[in-house]
């Protein structure tokens, strides 16, 4: 297990978190929430305050003790955002850099050997200048393997990389980290790129963790209102506690009354918050055979169309709900089939199982 606890004031970090063994994880913020740093603690780049960061039992720095193990010592790759490879070299000799304890022939293959692991063993000759960005990230990557680390470290990998590019190195990435079955770390302000990546996710923002768990877990259900939001969950609202019992949580949202399957069992204090993803809002067609369970049964005024591709956003005032906006994803074809125009009335679904509530 990767452990991480982190204090320190410039930059300002508070984190406490553990990641699992021979999985890829993924810390996801905005810009200036601390990803980077958090890296380079691990690879001892960086020597906060207060830490305590240990990688299967085996301590690397310990504050309390005053342990600290130097980058060099780490059994650790580290790819930077801006790749660092020397620009007087060929993409061989790069990868060779690292491999100085080897003898120079033996160097050389070593080289080959990983640059053709990476999917480059013909651009060995060939300096950074005459790579493009995608073969350049895979020059670093061979670098990062070649003292076949056992965690491997990456800040924002793909992200001076463009599209086409970023979808197929993210394909090579999962395929080498289950070939090698090694521990992944890595950064990212993309969230669709974690979703797509990781196991484990953890939520930074402003230098703290705001949620963390498997990645599915927390793409389905947020913990709270930063996260779901950190998350673009599309679907925020207000309502108020009104009961519990085994069936679980009732709400009263305006003057509509839902179901949340789990939440608070006792009234909190204020309002509480609840989303649900566009996806799960669903569109009730006329004649269904079993509409009691599909859940809470809404009538809503169509307020915008938004076409975006293989999907449509459609977004909805509910009648007599809480005022908010709510958003269903459609697939283009169910808008004619059902007639979904802007200003059309519709009728749509909650489920209790969908409905998550949040911590304020």
């Amino acid at each position: 297990m990767l452990s991480i606890r982190i204090e320190n004031n410039t930059p300002a970090l508070k984190v406490d978190f553990r990641l699992p063994m021979g999985t890829l994880s993924a810390i996801v913020g905005p810009s200036g929430s601390g990803k980077t740093s958090v890296l380079r603690a691990v690879a001892g780049l960086l020597a906060p305050s207060h830490s305590l960061i240990s990688f299967d039992n085996d301590i690397w720095t310990d504050t309390e003790t005053r342990y600290f193990r130097p980058c060099y010592q780490r059994p650790l790759g580290f790819v930077t955002q801006s790749f660092g490879l020397f620009p007087h070299l060929t993409a061989a000799e790069n990868v060779g850099a690292a491999l100085t304890h080897l003898p120079r022939r033996e160097r050389g293959l070593e080289a080959q050997r990983f640059l053709e692991l990476v999917g480059i063993g013909g651009l060995a000759d060939r300096r950074p200048s005459e790579l493009s960005g995608g073969q350049s990230q895979r020059v670093a990557m061979a670098r990062a393997l070649a003292r076949k680390p056992r965690l491997l470290l990456l800040d924002e990998p793909f992200s001076a990389l463009d599209h086409s590019t970023r979808k197929r190195l993210r394909v090579e990435l999962k395929r080498l980290q289950d070939a090698l079955a090694m521990t992944v770390l890595f950064v990212t302000h993309d969230l669709d790129e974690a979703a797509e990546l990781s196991q484990t996710m953890v939520l930074l923002r402003r230098g703290q963790v705001v949620q963390q768990g498997p990645t599915r877990e927390l793409l389905r259900r947020p913990s709270t209102v930063e996260a779901a939001r950190l998350m673009n969950f599309a679907n925020l609202a207000k309502a108020e506690w009104v009961d519990s019992d085994s069936s679980g949580i009732t709400l009263r949202w305006g003057d509509v009354l839902l179901k949340a399957e789990t939440g608070p069992k006792s009234p909190p204090e204020g309002p509480i918050y609840w989303t649900i993803r566009t996806t799960d809002v669903f569109l009730v067609k006329d004649g269904h055979p079993d509409e009691s369970s599909l859940g809470t049964i809404l009538s809503a005024d169509v307020t915008e169309i938004i076409e975006m591709g293989s999907s449509v956003l459609v977004s909805v005032i509910a009648a007599r709900g809480g005022g908010e906006l709510l958003r269903l994803r459609l697939r283009p074809g169910a808008l004619h089939r059902h007639n979904v125009s802007k200003g059309s009335q519709i009728r749509i679904a909650l489920n209790a199982q969908s409905l998550v509530l949040l911590q304020s």
